[in-house]
């Protein structure tokens, strides 16, 4: 009896086969029960929250850390002094700064925020009934000389009551354990949030004060993993990463800062209502690019329409300046170049990440989509040099508007004609 021999190819074969067929099945399975996977990967998302927010937050404050542990270092070893755990102490000062500035500025946003709103709250519903009639006298007054809009006025009234009541009746009060589950899960859902916040906080003292452990880790995994070449690639990869997230991220968290100082400034000079709760609501919905501004200026210009509507004309026009002067002047002296990505790309991201992934998407979407237009123009540039095209832009624009061309040309290879030149210099020579 012959004994089969089994080749390393062949066990190579045989697990590739096995390795398509198991991805096929994942495949069909993850599109028969895309709600199974949906909900597999929302538990994840639960159970993981408190250490996205650990990371989230040791990556804001990871500036402050660094510089506060390093200017306590040199501190301490001023004039050559010696002292015992010298790096423990500096770490831990660095925490503790780190710690009180997460607290303080959270702090200070629920100081503007909440007894701002209250007090709009409060201010809405003493005045909304003075409000209603003062509305109610204006249109029978002016409804008067118009009988048909009156009659048109009257039938949408008598259409939008019997549909409130046909709701409270019929959909309302039947699924009303419904709606109680709904809100409780509400509350509930928000209790959540808070404590995942913060145990959030808690686990962003281990990141920080563990992130050269984890940095030297990866580092080590990277470099046994991948060759020499491919792992300086990954972490030249990484460093762009990093600078892209904290100078886009770091820097419209200052302009924001701006903004909400100067619409503070303002508000009060011209002696406008609520301006510490517009202000904070202007500054935090400026982090989102393109339509932050707006985003805020609209329960901003309500706020201010209940109280003074002429102010609220007045703010509608500070705030498309204000916007024009963040976005063209602010803006581009505190971002710089950054993200390295057109306007039209800026754009896209916003949309697309806000479709996806909701607020956090609006604002994160800019550099993850500049890290992923930056990977493309590097493998696009790569085969270009590898086939020997030239990878300038300039060198691919067309110009139909100034100068048309009498005849069409075929593209030649940039470094082939350069090399050719030179190969007749040298001819000549």
């Amino acid at each position: 009896m012959r004994r089969i021999r089994l080749e390393e190819k062949h066990i190579q074969w045989g697990l590739t086969a096995f390795l398509v067929i198991l991805a096929c099945v994942l495949a069909f399975f993850a599109i028969y029960r895309f709600d199974v996977i949906t909900r597999f990967f929302s538990f994840c998302a639960d159970v993981l929250a408190p250490f996205v927010y650990g990371l989230v937050i040791a990556y804001l404050v990871c500036p402050i850390y660094n510089s506060t542990v390093r200017g306590t270092y040199a501190l301490m070893n001023r004039g050559n002094s010696k002292f015992k755990h010298d790096m423990s102490i500096c770490k831990a000062v660095g925490t503790i700064v780190s710690v009180l500035l997460v607290l303080v500025v959270l702090a200070g946003i629920f100081w503007m925020i909440i007894p701002g709103l209250v007090d709009s709250v409060v201010k809405i519903v003493d005045m909304l009934p003075a409000t209603m009639k003062n509305l109610t006298v204006w249109v029978n007054t002016h409804l008067q000389k118009l009988p048909i809009a009156e009659e048109t006025l009257d039938g949408w009234m008598n259409n939008i009551s019997e549909k409130a009541l046909e709701f409270a009746t019929q959909t309302l009060l039947p699924h009303s354990q419904s709606v109680a589950a709904s809100v409780s899960m509400g509350v509930i859902g928000a209790l959540g949030f808070v404590l995942d916040f913060v145990i959030g906080i808690i686990i962003s003292v281990y990141f920080l004060n563990s992130k050269d452990t984890f940095l030297a880790q990866i580092k080590k995994i990277v470099l046994a993993t991948f060759s020499e070449k491919t792992a300086e690639e990954i972490f030249d990869g990484a460093r762009y990463t990093n600078n892209t997230f904290g100078g886009f991220i770091s820097g419209k968290i200052i302009d924001s800062i701006i903004i909400g100082v100067i619409c503070f400034l303002v508000m009060t000079v011209f002696g406008w209502e609520y301006p510490l709760l517009i202000s904070c609501i202007v500054g935090i919905t400026n982090i989102i690019p393109f339509f932050g501004p707006f985003i805020g200026a609209i329960p901003s210009v309500l706020l201010l329409l209940m109280v003074e509507p002429i102010h609220a004309l007045y703010f509608a026009i500070f705030v498309v300046v204000l916007q024009q002067f963040d976005g063209n002047i602010l803006g581009p002296k505190i971002l710089g170049e950054s993200t390295g990505l057109a306007s039209f790309w800026v754009l896209f991201a916003v949309l697309v990440g806000g479709g996806l992934f909701g607020f956090i998407g609006m604002i994160v979407g800019i550099p993850v989509f500049a890290v992923i237009y930056y990977y493309a123009g590097r493998a696009l540039n790569y085969k270009l040099k590898k086939k020997g095209y030239s990878t300038d832009l300039n060198d691919y624009r067309v110009d139909p508007y100034r100068v048309k061309p009498k005849k069409k040309k075929k593209r030649r290879r940039k470094k082939a004609k350069e090399q050719n030149d030179n190969d007749v210099s040298d001819d000549n020579l």
